[in-house]
Parts: structure tokens; sequence; C-alpha cells
């Protein structure tokens, strides 16, 4: 009569958002001071400090330890456990309890832990498009 229904694999993780989009590919570490913009495809864990724009199609994390100071910070997926000051435009934000955030946010899906912190506004949409990905950076032609 009661049965335990099985996981249908659409329901397993995010089901919007592709398994490459979730995974971290880069960590900028605890001793790391990046000044400049991040932007491309892939996935971001900042656990040192950040100041630049910030524009990702991939997951950006920011750690216990990282700092984040960006006017705009676009990306699919943005978790906070450290410090950001700027405004989010993503697919899915999480604010976990030791995050702070300063700005407005702008997304579908948002999520909180008892703790969290935010002074700005949320926009909830129904859906968001990011736009294509960043285009590379241009490579310097060798000139004699």
């Amino acid at each position: 009569m009661f049965r335990k229904r099985k996981a249908s694999p659409s329901s397993e993780g995010s089901p919007a958002i592709p398994a490459p989009v979730r995974r971290v590919t880069t960590v900028l570490g605890p001793g790391i001071y990046w000044k400049g913009d991040l932007k491309g495809e892939g996935g971001v864990r900042i656990e040192g400090t950040v100041d630049g724009e910030v524009d990702l199609r991939g997951l950006l994390v920011i750690g216990e330890t990282g700092r984040l100071n960006s006017e705009h910070i676009r990306a699919s997926v943005v978790i906070v456990s450290g410090a950001v000051k700027g405004d989010i435009l993503a697919e899915k934000v999480e604010i976990r309890s030791t995050g702070r955030v300063w700005g407005n946010v702008v997304t579908a899906a948002f999520a909180t832990e008892e703790g969290a912190f935010l002074r700005g506004q949320i926009q909830m949409e129904e859906s968001l498009d990011l736009g294509p990905p960043p285009p590379p950076p241009e490579e310097a032609e060798d000139t004699p």
C-alpha cells in the first residue's frame, strides 16, 4: 500500500541547472588578493579577496574567508558563505548562515539559512536569461 518512491533522475540535485554549472573548477585561496574582472565559463570558489566585476556562466562560491567587492555580480549560481558587497544577478542565490550580502539580488530561486544577512532588496523572477557567456580575452598579437 505504501511504497517508497524512487527518485527520478530529474529530481536529483538542481534539475534546472546543468551539472557542469554546479562544479567548482578554479579556487582563489585565502592568501590571494585579486584586483580585476573574472569572466568566463566554469565554477569559481573565492576564499581570498576579489575586487572587480564578475560575469560567469557557472557556479560562484564565496567561502567563509572569502570577500567579494563588485558593483555587479552575474553568475548562474551564487553561494555566499563569506562577504559580498555588490548587486547579484543569478538564476539561483543561496546565502549560508555565515554569509553577508550588501546589495540587491535578482534571481529565480533564493534560499537562506538562519543567521544569514542581507542588506538590500530581493527581486524574484520566473526565469532569468544571463545571455551568452562573455567572450574570451583577445590574444595579443606578436609584432616584431
